[in-house]
């Protein structure tokens, strides 16, 4: 199976931000609805985060905002002839850290293995990897447990952290987020990146300066001096901040203002499809639940009730009353741009209220029951209008909903607990490898060693895993790929989670930038070039 992809991504082939006119040096002001959650290159695989450490740290490779691969710290990379299971990395010479310490491959040796600790939120990418070595200064061994034609994809996101810096200053472990637990570098840095960090006020402001010493300067515009990340929850005050010349660039304009943004004077607005899928999790595994008025049973385990919560949403309705038609409803968390999607899988169910009635019935809820959702309410476009609306539509089918919203802050604490401490929940995931694989190993494999981090579910089936297992290691990929197929058949049939859609994305800017909207929300804006006033 092929990755397919949004219309709306068609528009983004063609942008560019390299060709933008006379370049003008200047300071940049980027606001989005939520901080970074922390600066620990290891410690928080979430968006809004990765996003901004990627300004200061940098993997063996990146992707383009269209999702190609490219090269960064690696220059090449192959497997080994004589070795299927050794993948060889020759890095970049002559690279400095921002306290001018050498790159070598000491320093990519020791990342990896901290993104492999347990309380690194990254060890997923590297499920399949047996170990990391160094040859030379400028050259990496990852022997996998078995053949991984497609490693490479997951090295984007492990961020090469100094060892020395980290050794220096106690931050050998990787954060343990989920237990609140803090060292060194969650509030400081020293990466590779073309920003090096100035401060750090945590929901308040983000300042990094020009790394004027930058390695790739000479293939990148470099044209921001100083890059100052401000997070403002409120949608009204980040839009009033653009339009007042507050803020410069704004990465989560709210859908009931992208018009307004159009047609405003010296205002920007970009737009484009995110590799990102919307939709609620359940507990379909305890048996009992604590915050359903049902004694002695979990309404989420019998698949009926699991079925009749996903007739009851109105996915269309969601789609142009709370997204203003910026998003394409779905019946699977995968998004088109990712390996394994298909048209077939892709269709949602028939918003049918009177059979997911009988459903409920059938299952032992003729007059429904309560139950408790956890909803973000700073991450997501419109994520609490989201869970606002499904709220009411789970109504119409007796099933009586306490909505919770928070700060994604809280919000991932819950989900990311063992044992959860969420039996129903929104939350939105991307797919940095553009390959299933990585949503089987986060979302739907049980959640032991390095897989299913992010399965707050519960759902363990022994076949899926030996699946899932086995797509890291298979290197013929017609059966690799047959085997995604079969396992989002079953999946898809379980209804584990209830899809809502997938999201797009707008960005609004002052004129004097061309950001075009990154598939994975992460604009590089290393890329920014102005075009003057």
């Amino acid at each position: 199976m092929k990755p397919r992809f949004f219309t709306l991504a068609a528009a983004l082939l063609g942008a560019s931000v390299l060709a933008l006119g006379a370049a003008d040096a200047r300071p940049l002001k980027w606001a989005r609805s939520g901080d970074a959650l922390t600066l620990d290159p290891h410690g928080q695989n979430e968006g809004p985060t990765t996003a901004l450490n990627q300004h200061i740290y940098e993997g063996l490779t990146e992707r383009d905002h269209t999702g190609k691969l490219g090269p960064l710290l690696a220059t090449s990379w192959r497997v080994l002839p004589n070795d299927p299971t050794t993948w060889e990395f020759k890095l970049q010479s002559g690279i400095k850290f921002h306290d001018g310490a050498p790159f070598t491959a000491d320093d990519v040796v020791f990342s990896y293995e901290r993104a492999m600790q347990p309380t690194s939120d990254f060890k997923g990418y590297l499920s399949s990897v047996e170990k990391v070595s160094k040859v030379d200064d400028l050259t990496v061994h990852i022997k996998t447990k078995g053949p991984n034609p497609l490693l490479v994809n997951n090295t984007e996101s492990i961020r090469i952290l100094s060892k020395a810096w980290a050794e220096k200053n106690n931050a050998t472990k990787a954060q343990d987020f989920k237990n609140k637990e803090e060292n060194f570098a969650v509030r400081n840095a020293n990466g590779t990146g073309p920003f090096i960090l100035v401060s750090r006020e945590t929901d308040v402001k983000t300042v990094m300066k020009r790394n004027d010493g930058y390695w790739n300067k000479a293939k990148v515009p470099l044209e921001v001096t100083e890059l100052t990340f401000v997070p403002i929850k409120q949608d009204a005050t980040r839009v009033a901040a653009l339009l007042s010349g507050e803020v410069d660039f704004v990465q989560d304009v709210p859908v009931q203002d992208i018009a307004r943004l159009k047609s405003a004077p010296k205002m920007r607005v970009t737009s484009g499809a995110e590799n990102r899928t919307i939709f609620f999790g359940m507990d379909v595994a305890s048996a009992d639940l604590k915050g359903d008025d049902v004694q002695g049973k979990n309404p989420f385990a019998d698949k009926r009730v699991r079925q009749a919560l996903n007739m009851a949403i109105n996915r269309g309705a969601i789609q142009r009353v709370v997204m203003r038609g910026e998003s394409v409803p779905t019946g699977i968390i995968m998004p088109p741009f990712v390996n394994g999607w298909t048209k077939e899988l892709d269709a949602a169910p028939a918003t049918d209220v009177a059979k997911a009635k009988a459903l409920l019935a059938e299952a032992g809820y003729p007059n429904g029951f309560s139950t408790t959702l956890h909803c973000p309410n700073d991450r997501y476009v419109n994520d609490e209008g989201i869970c606002q609306a499904a709220v009411g539509m789970f109504g119409q089918i007796g099933v009586k909903v306490n909505l919770v919203s928070q700060s994604k802050s809280i919000h991932f604490t819950l989900i990311q607990k063992n044992p959860p401490e969420t039996e129903f929940f929104l939350v939105g995931w991307g797919v940095p490898t553009f390959d299933s694989d990585y949503i089987f190993s986060f979302m739907y494999h049980s959640r032991t060693g390095s897989r299913g981090s992010w399965n707050a579910t519960g759902y363990k089936d022994a076949e899926i895993d030996s699946m899932i297992q086995s797509l890291s290691q298979e290197i013929d990929i017609a059966k690799r790929d047959a085997t995604i197929g079969k396992i989002w058949t079953k999946l898809k049939d379980e209804t584990i989670y209830l899809p809502i859609h997938h999201q797009a994305l707008s960005y609004a800017m002052n004129s004097s930038l061309d950001i075009p909207v990154d598939v994975s929300n992460s604009p590089k804006l290393k890329m920014v070039s102005f075009k003057g006033s």
